[in-house]
C-alpha cells in the first residue's frame, strides 16, 4: 500500500510498517541568522511498498512548502526509476540504503551547504532516517520526526495483497529463516525484526537494528553522541495500527506477550545507550500519538508537524 493522493480531508499512507544543537551549529545561528526566516531542508524518507514521486509524497512535500514557504524537500530515493525504487523497500541491505542516503545528501548542492536539516520518516524510513543521524549526520538533523516507524523492531511480518508479488515473495522468504546471511543482507524488513522469543540470534544476526539500538556488548558512543544532539526526535503511534506488531515500538516500547515496558523503564533508557535519556532530559523526546490505522494521517496532524518542529531554525532553539 502506498501514500494516496487523499490530502484535502486525510492522507493515507501504506507502509509496513526542545534541545540545542551541538555547540559549533549553535553558535552559527546564533550569530549570524536571528532574523532569518528561511526554513532548514525538509529530508523524506518513504515506507514499505512505496516510491519516492509517489503521489501522496508529493502532497506532504507541497503541504510542508505551504506551512514554512520555501521549504527545499528532498525525498530520499534508492534509484530515480520509481519502481527500482519500491522493489528496494523490500530488496536490500539497508546498511548499504544508508550508505547510499548519506552519500546522495552529503554530495546534494544545496542540502550539502546547509547548516543542519530537518527528517521526516514515514514507518520504515523512521528507523533508517535514525540510521542516518547515529551513522554520518552531515548535514546534521535538527528535528526528526517519525511515523508509525519500528524502532524497537517487530515481530510479525506484514499481510500482503494476492497482486503484490514482490511483498508475497519477500514475506515468505522471511516467515522460512529470518536470520540467515542472504535474509539478512537482502530482505528488508528482516533487518528491523526482533522476535523476543528468538533474542539471541537476533543479537547474533541482525544486520541492521541490534547495531543502531547498540544492544549489543560494544557501544557505539558515536551513535548517543549523535542522538543526544538533535532538538528534537518526535515519535508517533498511529493508536489503531494493525500493520505493525507491536505498534508500541514506535515508541521504543518492549513488548513479549501481554508484558509492555516502556522505554523509560528500559537499559536503553537508563543506560543511555543511544542518547535518548540525555535528549529527554533536554526536553527533545517527544511521545505522540495519532488516530487510526498505520499512516493514516490527518492534512491537520502533518500541518501541525511542520509549524511546531520544523522551518526557520529560530524556531525551536532554546
Amino acid at each position: 500500500m502506498a501514500i494516496r493522493n487523499q490530502l484535502r480531508l486525510l492522507l493515507t499512507a501504506g507502509s509496513l510498517l526542545t534541545a540545542a544543537f551541538a555547540n559549533p551549529l549553535h553558535k552559527r545561528f546564533d550569530d549570524d541568522d536571528d532574523e532569518d526566516d528561511t526554513p532548514l531542508p525538509l529530508v523524506i524518507w518513504h515506507g514499505l511498498g512505496d516510491t519516492y514521486n509517489a503521489e501522496g509524497i508529493r502532497g506532504v512535500a507541497e503541504l510542508a512548502e505551504a506551512v514554512n514557504p520555501g521549504t527545499l524537500v528532498y525525498v530520499i530515493r534508492m534509484d530515480d526509476d520509481a519502481s527500482k525504487d519500491r522493489s528496494a523497500t523490500f530488496l536490500g541491505n539497508v546498511t548499504e540504503q544508508i550508505e547510499k542516503a548519506c552519500i546522495d545528501i552529503a554530495s546534494h548542492p544545496i542540502l550539502s551547504t546547509a547548516p543542519a536539516i530537518d527528517a521526516l520518516g514515514f514507518s520504515q524510513g523512521g528507523q533508517f532516517l535514525r540510521g542516518y543521524v547515529e551513522r554520518c549526520n552531515k548535514p546534521p538533523v535538527r528535528s526528526l520526526v517519525t511515523f508509525g516507524s519500528q524502532h524497537n523492531g517487530i515481530s510479525e511480518f506484514r499481510a500482503c495483497s494476492s497482486s503484490d508479488w514482490i511483498c508475497r515473495a519477500a514475506m515468505a522468504l522471511l516467515k522460512g529463516n529470518a536470520w540467515t546471511n542472504l535474509v539478512q543482507s537482502r530482505l528488508v524488513p528482516a533487518q528491523y525484526y526482533r522476535n523476543p522469543a528468538q533474542f539471541d540470534s537476533y543479537l547474533e544476526y541482525s544486520n541492521f537494528l541490534a547495531d543502531i539500538n547498540n544492544e549489543r556488548a560494544f557501544k557505539n558512543q558515536k551513535y548517543k553522541e549523535n542522538i543526544s544532539k538533535l532538538a528534537n526526535l518526535v515519535l508517533y503511534m498511529f493508536a489503531d495500527d494493525t500493520t505493525v506488531v507491536p505498534k508500541e515500538t514506535a515508541w521504543f516500547e518492549d513488548v513479549n506477550g501481554t508484558e509492555v515496558t516502556p522505554l523509560r523503564a528500559r537499559k536503553l533508557y537508563s543506560e543511555d545507550w543511544i542518547g535518548l535519556r540525555e535528549l529527554d532530559r533536554k526536553g527533545g523526546l517527544k511521545f505522540l500519538t495519532t488516530p487510526g490505522d498505520h499512516m493514516q494521517l490527518s492534512e491537520k496532524v502533518l500541518n501541525d508537524t511542520f509549524e511546531e518542529f520544523y522551518g526557520p531554525v529560530r524556531r525551536v532553539l532554546i
